[in-house]
């Protein structure tokens, strides 16, 4: 029995789920092409923008501008007036679709993307091959985008870099006081780097390796605040895991403090308050999920 409670049905595949400037949860509709914002206390739900492609990794610049991943074309889209405009253009770093983007407060986006065709290789050699020990999938870029929209390549050869969350540098040794974990899906592991000033990463390190737990994480939100759940073994993320119907807040060294029972399995999540929000699907290949809407909005109370 699921933990959660669903309060939005109807969705082809939900992706980048953030906390908005106003408050609302923001969220991608992929194979909608859409951007929603939705009330949580009301359930007012909004489309805020929709384009002929498809969206998503969400952030917003300083001045509360909405970024927006468009994957196909490896951009990142700047919504202007209610248009989207390109904001930047990653195509020569990331070397298939982008996906998702964790924008920080001084507007720097970091912006991953899938490396290779994964539901095509799937399709070829179905999942369990991905949890055999000699299976090497092919690396990818992660990709630095300044506020003026110049670009960067800040971290190379990372096994699906997908969601990502910033946390405090419990060494202080970062430049910023911040460390990035970065979930590497295919890797099934959460890596993290030191922050520069600047924006760029050093440190690479294993912050925990989730594999024994059949999580192969997809998006991450960072906690280190909510109510009943930061003091359980100090800064921690949840972390949908991709393969199972469920939600795990992890903590560095590979400690699972809490599990969220989900309806259907979790593909990304988000903190919101004090609310776990959870988007689950039947599954991410768009062969089952592009025809339906199947997609779901769960949301666990953490106080």
């Amino acid at each position: 029995m699921a933990d959660t409670k669903v309060v939005r049905e109807g969705l082809h595949f939900g992706e980048g789920p953030r906390r908005g400037p106003d408050g609302r949860l923001y969220y991608s509709d992929f194979y909608a092409g859409e951007v929603h914002a939705l009330d949580l206390t009301t359930g007012a739900d909004e489309v805020v923008v929709a384009f002929d492609g498809q969206p998503s990794g969400l952030g917003w610049l300083p001045d509360g501008r909405l970024l927006v991943v468009s994957m196909l074309d490896r951009t990142v889209r700047r919504l202007e007036g209610g248009d989207l405009v390109v904001h930047a253009d990653i195509s020569d770093i990331a070397t298939f679709h982008a996906n998702d983007m964790l924008v920080d407060a001084e507007g720097r986006a970091y912006v991953g993307n899938f490396g290779f065709d994964l539901h095509g290789l799937i399709d070829e050699v179905g999942i369990p091959r991905l949890l055999e020990p000699d299976f090497e999938p092919q690396g990818a870029t992660l990709a630095l985008v300044q506020p003026d929209g110049s670009t960067s390549a800040v971290a190379d050869d990372l096994k699906f870099p997908n969601g990502m969350a910033l946390l405090p540098d419990p060494s202080g040794e970062s430049e910023s006081g911040n460390i990035l974990v970065v979930a590497e899906t295919i890797a099934f592991q959460l890596t993290s780097f030191s922050v520069d000033r600047n924006g760029s990463l050093q440190n690479r390190r294993v912050w925990a390796d989730v594999k024994e737990f059949g999580i192969a994480p997809d998006g991450i939100a960072a906690d280190t605040s909510s109510k009943g759940t930061s003091s359980a073994g100090g800064d921690g993320v949840w972390v949908a895991p991709a393969l199972q119907a469920a939600a795990f807040r992890v903590t560095e060294g590979g400690k699972i403090t809490h599990r969220v029972e989900t309806t259907q399995t979790c593909f990304a999540v988000a903190v919101v308050d004090d609310h776990l929000v959870c988007l689950t699907a039947p599954d991410s290949h768009p062969n089952v999920v592009k025809p339906e809407r199947l997609g779901k909005i769960e949301v666990y109370e953490l106080s």
